[in-house]
């Protein structure tokens, strides 16, 4: 960007000496052209200047986005070896309990119950960490990650009438230089 930057910078200064010669010879609709030409290399840059900010925000969101979802995927991960092996002493309970009492048709059952609805914990849990992300992402949001940054009509005339003025403003300045302190 910065070598786009300096090569618009050579050209905008191009079109002003342009500029400059064409008022010289009274060609005033030429040194207009260059002058127009000037101010929309200049816009130009502004508008990659802001695009590459918004772009660099939206790298610094992502990267905040990536830690909180490796952290949230860590902490499933813990939670899930935990559920498993609350799930294997539950089930190591349930068959000390069956040999010693001979209920083993019931604690299959209630095993079974309780191995349901810890499935059922699990996906619920999944499933909200799914929703959490897309909402951190903006995914389900009114607007995603790379929205906004377009300019209304009302911003583009403001714009352009000022672009307009400026053109004016430099046709006005060239002429005072070239008329030189005797035509004041």
């Amino acid at each position: 960007l910065v070598g786009s930057e300096m090569c618009i910078r050579d050209r905008q200064n191009r079109l002003q000496q342009q500029a400059m010669q064409a008022l010289q010879q009274n060609r005033e609709d030429l040194a207009k052209l260059a002058l127009q030409r000037k101010e929309a290399l200049g816009a130009q840059v502004d508008g990659y200047k802001q695009q590459l900010e918004q772009l660099s925000a939206q790298h610094q969101k992502i990267e905040r986005l990536v830690e909180q979802a490796q952290q949230r995927i860590s902490a499933f991960g813990t939670q899930k070896e935990m559920v498993e092996a609350q799930y294997q002493a539950a089930k190591a309970t349930v068959q000390i309990n069956e040999a010693a009492t001979g209920l083993s048709k019931e604690s299959n059952e209630m095993g079974l119950a309780m191995q349901r609805a810890q499935e059922k914990v699990l996906q619920m849990q999944s499933r909200a960490t799914a929703i959490d992300a897309l909402l951190d992402e903006g995914a389900l949001g009114d607007q995603g990650l790379l929205s906004g940054g377009q300019a209304n009509d009302l911003d583009h005339q403001l714009a352009q009438i000022s672009s307009e003025h400026n053109v004016d403003e430099q046709l006005a300045a060239m002429r005072k230089q070239i008329s030189g302190p005797s035509g004041q």
